[in-house]
């Protein structure tokens, strides 16, 4: 390793000084915030909401400050097809249910993984993982689909929000540290022999106050609600003795087994057309394993907007924390400058970006309509789940050179697929607990 000298410092102090763009960008830095003084007001203003395709749908939602984003997304994917089967001009499905029937089964997913790995020391890189990653907001469209197989669906009016579903800092912290007690009372339990009945007792007296735990956080779900509505009409309407299954059944039918997760992630452990999984990423024990197919981007591209043609939005996954400008609801490469403020080298290629840490999926949204130009694509309407204060009426867009770099993960329907399809069947290619395409569900 060679040390600076003194040498160096003279010589950089020298090019500063001597340099009128760092002199001038130190001018503006001292009393401004970096992102805006990088921002190109030009580049914003080719980020205007108007699209070639453009479907109708309701009201921005919240997630307040909790991380259930993957939620969000999904329940909005799904209230539009219940919204128009009821010719409903307002409607929203129960986020808090999905997402207490997720941290329950990610508690046992967790704990099951925890005994799986008991014969491993703590510091092995898979168990630190797993301690490390415990029960959060995050997730993937898969486990979305195992949580309405398994519990099915609410409307939000039958189960709302508590104080801790939409602030789960705290809540988290606790959990995390009652299934970190949990773990080091298992692994010690196994390292002394005992048996798999004895552990799995004490599973489940672990799991028995979690469940009472969540309860408290979040209120317990009722099994069987009355549907009411009033349509767009002004007619009231009510379905009743429903359960959370039968309502998904009625009003979902087979959609989530027809949907599938295609990726773009460029990089050269993932070849295109070719699925993936991930080791210790899901959330019920049994259920449909986290499934890639990993596509070009031309071809993720195609099946996105074919299923926008037919006036049916799309859940997607995308870094949020590069490019954007929150207030003007955009996430633009164009809209911002900081190589030139900075005097950086920044750029970076999609597949280094996965590689090395720069970028990774950690925000979900749905595309809602794109503009093209010449059947290409140049912007995207997105609707977030952030309130309504910025943006459009809490709605995004993005421009097309964003998404290429940005964009990893879409769920689209198979007929959209086309003969790309059958490529979803194959048997995945297992990718490590810590790879980027599982980062949306931490």
């Amino acid at each position: 390793m060679h040390p600076l000298t003194d040498k160096h410092l003279s010589d950089f102090s020298a090019h500063y000084q001597q340099d009128p763009q760092r002199r001038l960008a130190t001018l503006a830095l001292s009393k401004s915030e970096l992102n805006s003084v990088a921002f190109n007001a030009k580049g914003a203003y080719a980020m205007c909401q108007k699209f070639s395709i453009e479907i109708p749908t309701m009201a921005a939602t919240d997630q307040k400050s909790s991380g259930r984003c993957w939620l969000f997304a999904a329940a909005n994917v799904l209230r539009e097809r219940i919204a128009a089967a009821r010719n409903l001009e307002k409607f929203e499905l129960s986020q808090s249910y999905l997402a207490l029937c997720d941290k329950f089964e990610r508690a046992n997913y967790f704990l099951e993984s925890i005994l799986e790995t008991a014969s491993l020391p703590t510091d092995d890189r898979t168990v630190a993982h797993i301690l490390s990653t415990g029960v959060h907001d995050g997730g993937q469209w898969d486990m979305f689909v195992n949580i309405v197989r398994k519990y099915g669906i609410l409307p939000k009016d039958v189960f709302g929000e508590t104080q801790q579903t939409g602030n789960t800092r705290a809540m988290n912290a606790q959990l995390n540290r009652a299934l970190k007690v949990s773990a080091a009372r298992l692994r010690a339990m196994a390292a002394a022999g005992e048996g798999e009945e004895a552990l799995q007792q004490e599973k489940i007296r672990v799991l028995d106050r979690i469940y009472g735990f969540l309860c408290s956080c979040y209120g317990e779900p009722p099994q069987s609600f009355d549907f009411e509505y009033v349509d767009r009409d002004g007619v009231y309407h009510v379905e009743k003795r429903l359960t959370p299954l039968t309502f998904a059944e009625r009003y979902i039918g087979d959609l989530l087994e027809q949907t599938v997760s295609i990726i773009h992630a460029p990089t050269r452990d993932k070849p295109f057309h070719k699925t993936f999984t991930i080791r210790y990423l899901g959330n019920v024990v049994g259920g449909r394993p986290i499934r890639h197919l990993n596509l070009t981007m031309d071809e993720f591209k195609a099946a996105i907007i074919a299923q926008l043609r037919d006036g049916k939005v799309v859940w997607f996954g995308s870094d949020v924390g590069h490019f954007g400008e929150r207030e003007m609801g955009i996430w633009d490469d164009q809209s911002f400058d900081f190589g030139l403020l900075t005097g950086l080298d920044l750029s970076m290629s999609k597949e280094d970006a996965l590689d090395y840490g720069l970028s990774a999926m950690n925000h979900a949204m749905v595309l809602t309509g794109v503009n093209l130009e010449n059947g290409r694509p140049t912007r995207w309407k997105i609707e977030n789940s952030w309130g309504e204060k910025n943006g459009e009426k809490g709605y995004y867009v993005c421009s097309d050179s964003w998404f290429d770099q940005y964009v990893y993960q879409a769920a689209v329907e198979k007929e959209y697929l086309g003969d790309l399809a059958g490529l979803a069947t194959q048997e995945p290619i297992v990718l490590e607990p810590w790879d980027p395409m599982g980062t949306l569900a931490k």
